[in-house]
């Protein structure tokens, strides 16, 4: 979740250096007459992120330009932050916005307008209309329900095989999901539920599933950290709202001992984009065309277990075997999703709460 970038730059005057990209990946970092202040680049991005020093290294290596990050929260959380900081942001970049919460991001008037060369395939994720300007695909995968396999065969219970069996008596008290207000999956699975059930029938879903004893957490962190059976804690729920490329990474023995259920799947891209009033605007915008590049774009499946928009980049071998793909995961229209996101969140509190 490809790399076409600019092979010959013009020569430009020295403020425009940041759009110009050279060979194999990013521009070229700054004069080696800046200060280190200028040298850094902030990263205002989820907790979920997880690039490894490594990578990062070779941006400052092709650079000159050294990443802090600034992890706030959950990509919900974090989406609210940016529009909270808006004018004054807390760093230049951001990386994690998704098509979920992208518009009211983008609407805020929290980023400013920054459009690289994309990659092959990249532009298959590409928002539409004025957050295009703004905010660049950089990876995507499915949000989906995903079931601890292991756990249901040591009780010698039958795990539940689609969406609607969360709510049946049989597995009362063990679905634990990030809530749709604090949490970008967490919106997603809402999102889901509207797709699948419609208008008339999602909010009659989601009372029966919290009847159904389901558990909501502020962040998918906690799900999957805290409460989920298979998630490296020790918690007591075996099915969670994760992603689909979670089972492989719960491999034991060549096998993953979970599952992802692919008709409650709802796809998530993440966005980058510069912050308005940033104060290393040049450095935000050679990072978002690193994280476009080849070297980025391949660790991503790896790092933080999602697909690259790069079509090119390569994604881990054993996926074949334990990432599962929904032929058709469930959608809405972003315009849609834009002019209802807000309400649509107030009726699942009143739900919910």
């Amino acid at each position: 979740m490809k790399f076409t970038i600019m092979s010959v730059c013009a020569v430009i005057a020295l403020p425009a250096l940041a759009g110009c990209a050279v060979s194999g990946s990013e521009a070229a970092g700054p004069p080696d007459h800046t200060s280190a202040k200028d040298r850094q680049v902030v990263l205002v991005t989820h907790d979920s992120w997880a690039v490894p020093p490594s990578v990062l290294a070779d941006f400052t290596k092709t650079t000159g330009y050294q990443v802090k990050v600034q992890a706030s929260g959950d990509a919900g959380q974090l989406a609210n932050s940016l529009v909270l900081t808006k004018g004054d942001p807390t760093g230049d970049v951001t990386f994690g916005i998704d098509n979920t919460f992208a518009s009211r991001v983008a609407d805020s008037g929290a980023l400013q307008a920054y459009s690289p060369p994309l990659p092959a395939g990249a532009a298959t994720y590409a928002l539409s209309g004025a957050p295009a300007a703004m905010l660049t695909p950089i990876d995507y995968s499915d949000v989906c329900v995903n079931v601890d396999d292991a756990w249901f065969a040591k009780h010698h219970r039958t795990a539940p095989s689609s969406m609607t069996d969360l709510t049946s008596p049989a597995y009362k008290g063990l679905f634990v999901s990030p809530g749709a207000a604090t949490s970008s999956p967490g919106l997603a699975f809402l999102l889901a539920s509207i797709a699948k059930y419609g208008q008339g029938g999602w909010q009659g879903y989601w009372k029966k599933l919290m009847a159904n004893g389901a558990k909501l957490t502020s962040g998918w962190s906690d799900a999957w950290g805290v409460d989920y059976t298979a998630g490296g804690g020790k918690g007591d729920r075996p099915i969670v709202l994760s992603y689909n490329t979670s089972p492989a990474d719960t491999v034991t023995a060549g096998k993953s001992t979970t599952s992802a259920l692919m008709d409650s799947c709802f796809q998530e891209q993440e966005y980058a984009g510069v912050l308005k009033g940033a104060r290393n605007t040049a450095g935000a915008q050679a990072f978002i065309r690193f994280m476009l590049g080849r070297t980025f774009q391949t660790s991503m499946p790896g790092s933080m277990y999602v697909f690259p928009v790069d079509r090119g980049a390569a994604v881990p071998a054993d996926w074949k075997s334990f990432v599962k793909t929904p032929s058709k995961p469930l959608s809405l229209p972003a315009s849609q999703i834009s002019a209802q996101r807000d309400r649509w969140i107030s009726q699942w509190q009143d739900v919910t709460s």
